[in-house]
């Protein structure tokens, strides 16, 4: 099902653009191809749409390595997925990573800094799309189509690929929100060239793409109807609703119901619940009826050293076997904190199938960041396909086919479940309840795991989301949502830098903005506490 979008990403490669800084909003072409020269062309349109979802998974103009889109970064380190994730998961308590990059250590103790080279790479990331996606709605105006002379029907489809790109584009910017806050702001509207984008308060930002989204979601493709891979309705209103639920943190107001509304459209939709919760998270897992939205990739046709190559490669090693993972070794990286292990009443798979660690060799407390063994294992995201008993996608080498499930309905039942019990309208608990139950069903295989109603509550929702989407890139968020990322209320492993965790400012809530930026673009300021 996948295929077809991912060997138009891999066409794409080599044709397009190169980026410096987001302060520079030109876009570098390859091959002596200036835009007049892509956009003149219809045949290209669907081309640049598709590098614009490369974006998200790929690192350059060649895979896996080479060319890259952004200069002065790790070419692989710096990819979407693998940044975004980092982020998202190492100074929580769901990972850690043994490996001593400059920038990890600060990111495993959440001690971080604005010369932090990972945060700055997905700072990096998500205004390279963000230029991408303006130059491609530009040039994909009724006007400027109109003057090349491009047909009435095509204008018609290019205007179903604009309307994708604003998607992409309203994905970054709440990307941008949720780990930076206040950040340059540029649209198609700014002129092109190079000078200072000007700073956006958290609060313009989050109205911004609330009105986005609110403007795209009828001109998109119904849900389930676009090709896979590709956005439609459902994923756009996932998207609103994880901004509505969060936007007590964002902009200090309750959007519960808002979040309920879009919720009870996604879930309405016609998804359905993997049967099995493992098979989400393998090569084959396009055909899955849960996902929403993926980032898409394939062994051969989307090859990077970030995604899902990063999340099945460090996470094995050492004297692990007995368990295919479809790779030819292991990266010897990422391990469970014991904090997230403990939220299981079981390992490998009893009787929760959804806490599966690898504890052969190792212990579950971290003593050693740097030590592999030092920590569970997590059996998780795996290269091999879900009908030929684990054999693996295609030929063994480093890289993967699984995709990343960035939306699925899981979440959805959960983010439901959450907005009812801070008192949004348009749910009920009763349904809540229905929803947790069957994701326990699914966990469990049957109902032994099934909560009473009295059990259903946000410290029960905080832990389920992290069973069910351990290590899917949304713990931060998550628990700044609780109010339990920054300060001592909960702390974990290594946290603030001490073994048995302690009391970080607040200001981690907010990654800085990168300190070249800052010099870059006189026009910006960092955030408190940096």
């Amino acid at each position: 099902m996948k295929k077809q979008l991912l060997k138009i990403m891999a066409l794409v490669m080599g044709t397009f653009f190169s980026f410096t800084s987001c302060t520079d909003l030109d876009l570098e072409p390859f091959n002596e191809l200036t835009s007049i020269q892509v956009y003149d062309d219809y045949e290209n349109y669907v081309q640049v749409l598709a590098k614009m979802y490369g974006g998200l998974a790929v690192s350059g103009q060649s895979g896996p390595d080479g060319r890259g889109d952004i200069g002065g970064q790790d070419e692989g380190a710096s990819t979407y997925l693998r940044a975004y994730w980092k982020l998202q998961t190492l100074p929580t308590d769901e990972a850690i990573i043994a490996w001593n990059d400059e920038g990890l250590p600060t990111l495993n103790t959440m001690t971080y800094s604005a010369d932090n080279g990972f945060i700055a790479a997905m700072y990096y990331r998500i205004f390279y799309q963000i230029t991408l996606a303006n130059e491609f709605i530009r040039e994909l105006s009724d006007e400027n189509m109109a003057s090349r002379g491009i047909s009435e029907a095509n204008q018609n489809t290019a205007r179903g690929y604009r309307t994708e790109a604003r998607f992409l584009r309203a994905l970054s910017y709440y990307h941008a929100l949720d780990l930076y806050g206040n950040v340059p702001f540029v649209t198609e509207a700014d002129v092109v060239g190079s000078f200072f984008p000007e700073q956006i308060e958290r609060r313009d930002l989050f109205t911004y793409i609330e009105s986005e989204l609110i403007d795209i979601i009828p001109q998109m493709v119904p849900a389930g109807q676009n090709e896979y891979a590709r956005a439609d309705q459902a994923a756009a209103r996932m998207l609103l609703s994880k901004l509505y639920l969060n936007a007590e943190v964002y902009i200090g107001e309750a959007r519960y119901t808002e979040a309920l509304a879009q919720l009870n459209e996604v879930i309405g939709a016609g998804y359905s619940l993997e049967p099995n919760y493992n098979h989400l998270f393998l090569a084959d897992n396009d055909n899955s009826p849960e996902i929403i939205f993926p980032i898409a990739f394939d062994q051969v046709s989307t090859m990077a050293w970030g995604g899902a190559t990063f999340l099945v490669n460090a996470a094995i090693g050492g004297e692990w076997s007995g368990i295919n993972f479809g790779v030819p070794g292991g990266w010897q990286g990422l391990r469970a904190r014991p904090e997230v292990v403990n939220l299981y009443p079981g390992t490998n798979g009893e009787p929760d199938a959804r806490g599966w660690f690898y504890t052969d060799g190792h212990q579950i407390d971290i003593e050693s960041v740097s030590t592999f063994q030092d920590g569970f294992g997590v059996i998780k995201f795996r290269n091999v396909l879900s009908t030929t008993d684990g054999r693996p996608d295609g030929p063994v080498n480093d890289h993967v086919s699984v995709d990343f499930p960035l939306f699925r309905l899981a979440d959805a039942y959960l983010m439901y479940a959450e907005a009812v019990l801070r008192g949004g309208s348009g749910g009920s608990q009763a349904q809540a309840l229905a929803y947790i139950n069957e994701l326990r069903e699914r966990a469990y295989g049957d109902a032994s795991g099934n909560i009473t109603n009295g059990d259903l509550n946000l410290d029960f929702i905080i832990d389920e989301r992290a069973r069910e989407l351990k290590w899917e890139a949304h713990r931060r968020t998550d628990l700044i949502r609780y109010g339990r990322y920054s300060g001592g209320e909960y702390v974990w492993q290594w946290k603030g830098g001490a073994f048995n965790g302690a009391s970080t400012p607040a200001s981690r809530n907010l990654y800085p903005l990168p300190q070249a930026d800052l010099i870059a673009n006189p026009s910006l300021r960092q955030n408190d506490g940096y």
